[in-house]
């Protein structure tokens, strides 16, 4: 299972899901993120969840909106590349870490 729209739309595109389906998933997808984001908020209470801005994320000082949507696109294309590489049928399973090799150079 998939839990990430951007992985079930990369999937419609590359014919692996109906529509129907694609657009089944993603409507569960984001029911689910709303869902879970009320349950974040019944846990903290309102005046917490509100001092923590519900947890969003924000781009840092120093950053501009565009270097977060670019930051997001790379990440979001690492990711579809990612799950695309291993489920591949036609891959063996020796050449399988080669999609996170890049991963494993940024966080050494």
């Amino acid at each position: 299972g998939h839990i990430n729209p951007a992985v079930t739309f990369g999937l419609f595109l590359a014919r692996k899901l109906s529509l129907t389906r694609a657009l089944f998933y993603m409507v569960m997808q984001v029911l689910g993120a709303i869902c879970g984001a009320g349950v974040v908020k019944g846990f903290e209470g309102k005046k917490r969840y509100g001092d923590l801005n519900g947890g969003a994320n924000f781009v840092a000082p120093g950053y501009t909106k565009g270097d977060g949507l670019g930051a997001e696109i790379v990440g979001t294309f690492i990711l579809v590349y990612t799950v695309f590489s291993a489920t591949d049928a036609k891959r063996s399973a020796r050449d399988s870490h080669v999609p996170v090799s890049p991963l494993l150079k940024i966080n050494n």
